[in-house]
């Protein structure tokens, strides 16, 4: 159950930015109470066993030894040394981390993390995102624009059909079709001409409720085109939204900050495409894609031809020095020879036999990684918490895994990837506790606007810098109230201060810290700032079972 969205807050207004975003990168790193943070964008989560090997020594070497996997299958170095950027900047290079000083923090791809694994979709979009990233990083200026004037918030996702990225409220998306094309998606426009804000609390797949169009008041753009142009075509798209934001004047980061006036319309988008050389056939009345798919649940993934793949969450989004290494020994050793970051802060290693898979599975949770469907941290998200976060008044970190710990005691489990993570929790948090968490990268400024994934598959979900307004689960049920069948319980999210920084959206269950050993407990619900019910104060060790109740799993 992936954590729901981060909301929005909606405006009267379309924002005027008076600067560039603040999300840090490769070669801007962001100051923070533990070291530097260096944010390596990783399009579509792809890495060979290579890169991935040179990303853990990057981080044993020049950091903290610990790799932060954020809400758009990117990695976080954090504990950098100030005067290590050059050094860094240069290994990435030579590994192929780094192809353009001027697009690095513009490569904010996600793509469906399954596609030509498992026989699902109509498309293996792995191919796409290459081919995006070498249009975004090296396209003729002179057809897409400067695509480095992107903001680092700018997000494109690449769905094979299955609809799992679809949903993560993109700029542009590219949708695959069972004739060979695909679906060209724009966001919505979240601003009306008459200056009254749209309510940005809207589902970022609001394709699946009211079709492409979307449920604001201007219509998104949706086009056809070949399976072949669809890369070039989203860097064209974006290159579209770079000529009205510039147009409108208010320096907009993402789609949805355009006002209507200057919005990207289909007919834009088209004559752009077409000045290019690409067929575009506007489909307003498009569904969006099949039924939307969940994000890969933790275990074994069955592909055709013998071949299996291992999926992986990652507690609060933090793997260590020896669960990296452990990753990149296994991607080395399999057919594909890579693995595959997720934006639900997981990780997917195709290419495995059968036995090989087993094998992973069992040795990725002796590792104290998630490989079990059933898992307690499946949407549990927390903050930075003590001491990354001069604000926060706990170690919520270290609270949220013996939270976890005592909920798989509780029922009746062996709790020892629970107690694993507790126990490396509270080292992270004495050594340094800034990890990304579970719903959004954790840069300051980033998170609030980022719908970022929870540790693994669970309802919901939330985004590293940058998706349109979150998704909205189906009404739950109520504080204490037990699930129906087939209703995933509430997220929960705990926080070290009132900002609740990386909250999701939807329905969720609030764990606020008010003091170093209290938490005060209630359920939160969509878009609104105050608890459905009366809340609940408890103690750190009262935790657990204040949100199973919270979450109606009692």
């Amino acid at each position: 159950m992936p954590l729901p969205p981060t909301t929005t807050p909606s405006g009267d207004e379309p924002p005027i930015r008076g600067r560039d975003d603040a999300c840090p990168g490769a070669l801007r790193l962001h100051p923070a109470d533990d070291g530097s943070l260096a944010r390596i964008r990783v399009p579509g989560g792809l890495l060979t066993a290579r890169q991935a090997a040179v990303v853990g020594r990057v981080a044993e070497e020049l950091g903290d030894g610990r790799l932060d996997i954020t809400s758009r299958g990117n990695l976080q170095v954090r504990g950098l040394e100030a005067g290590c950027g050059a050094e860094l900047a240069a290994r990435l290079r030579t590994a192929g981390l780094l192809p353009s000083d001027r697009h690095d923090r513009v490569r904010n791809v996600v793509a469906s993390p399954l596609s030509g694994l498992d026989g699902e979709g109509y498309a293996d979009v792995t191919a796409w995102v290459r081919e995006l990233d070498a249009a975004l990083c090296g396209g003729t200026p002179a057809e897409h624009g400067e695509l480095s004037g992107l903001s680092g918030r700018f997000l494109f996702a690449l769905d094979d059909g299955r609809g799992d990225v679809a949903t993560l409220g993109a700029d542009v998306t590219l949708i695959a079709t069972p004739d060979g094309g695909a679906l060209l998606r724009m966001a919505a426009t979240a601003c009306r001409a008459d200056g009254a804000g749209a309510d940005r609390r809207v589902v970022a797949d609001d394709v699946a409720q009211q079709g492409a169009g979307g449920g604001s008041d201007t219509p998104r753009a949706v086009l056809w085109v070949r399976g072949g142009d669809a890369p070039r075509a989203a860097a064209l798209a974006a290159a579209e939204f770079l000529t009205r934001a510039r147009e409108s004047g208010t320096r907009a980061w993402r789609v949805r900050e355009l006002p209507a006036q200057h919005a990207v319309t289909t007919e834009g988008v088209a004559a752009r495409l077409a000045a290019a050389g690409i067929d575009a056939v506007p489909q307003p009345d498009a569904p969006g894609p099949r039924t939307p798919q969940p994000p890969p649940a933790p275990g074994l993934v069955t592909g055709p031809e013998g071949r299996h793949a291992v999926s992986v969450a990652v507690p609060l989004g933090r793997a260590d020095a020896d669960q990296w290494r452990l990753l990149t020994t296994l991607a080395s050793r399999s057919g594909a020879d890579e693995l595959r970051m997720t934006p639900w802060r997981g990780v997917v290693l195709p290419g495995l036999s059968p036995d090989d898979a087993r094998d992973a599975c069992s040795a990725l949770s002796e590792a104290g990684l998630v490989t079990a469907p059933d898992s307690p941290w499946l949407g549990v998200g927390a903050c930075t918490g003590r001491p990354g976060c001069a604000k926060s008044l706990a170690d919520v970190r270290a609270d949220t895994a013996r939270m976890v710990a005592d909920t798989e005691r509780a029922a009746g489990g062996t709790a020892r990837g629970a107690a694993g993570a507790e126990r490396r929790a509270g080292d992270t948090a004495r050594e340094a506790a800034g990890a990304g968490q579970v719903a959004g990268d954790t840069a300051p400024g980033d998170e609030r606007d980022e719908p970022g994934p929870g540790a693994g598959p669970a309802p919901g979900l939330v985004l590293e810098p940058g998706p349109d307004p979150g998704l909205v689960p189906e009404p739950g049920p109520g504080p204490g109230t037990e699930p129906g069948p087939g209703i995933a319980p509430l997220p929960v999210y705990v926080s070290g201060c009132e900002r609740r920084c990386g909250h999701p959206g939807g329905r969720w269950v609030d764990a606020l810290a008010t003091g170093d050993a209290g938490y005060r407990v209630a359920v939160r619900g969509a878009g609104r700032d105050t608890p459905e019910a009366d809340s609940v104060d408890v103690t750190a060790e009262q935790l657990a079972d204040a949100v199973a109740a919270a979450r109606g799993t009692t």
